[in-house]
């Protein structure tokens, strides 16, 4: 009866591998230099680049005010509907067709 030999298995591996590398393709031929290639640019990702200015803040409670007189959160919730192309809220609910159907009413059961 043979046994379980870790040894032979780990034996057999470089061969294994061997016989992959063995298997591969050869190497694509080099290109003709018929065209030159174009020459390489390079474009620094940091171009453009504008360094961090600290700001000072405005007080909470000017900030306050000019929401307030510029209408409220209400203002700034109608510019980002009429931004993105949002049906007025005088419009049909877009959801109506999506309610649950209500269950079937059982019949009611004779009493035994």
């Amino acid at each position: 009866m043979s046994a379980f030999l870790p040894a032979r298995w780990l034996a057999s591996l470089p061969a294994l591998a061997a016989l992959a590398a063995g298997a591969q393709t050869a190497p694509a031929p080099a290109p003709t230099a018929a065209a030159p290639a174009a020459p390489l640019s390079f474009r620094s990702a940091m171009e453009g680049y504008k360094p961090f200015a600290e700001e000072k803040p405005i007080p909470w409670k000017q900030a306050n005010e000019t929401v307030h007189q510029r209408g409220g959160w209400r203002a700034y919730a109608k510019d980002d509907a009429d931004a993105t192309g949002d049906k007025p809220s005088g419009a049909a609910d877009p959801h109506a067709g999506h309610a649950m159907p209500k269950p079937a009413a059982e019949p009611p059961r004779e009493k035994p």
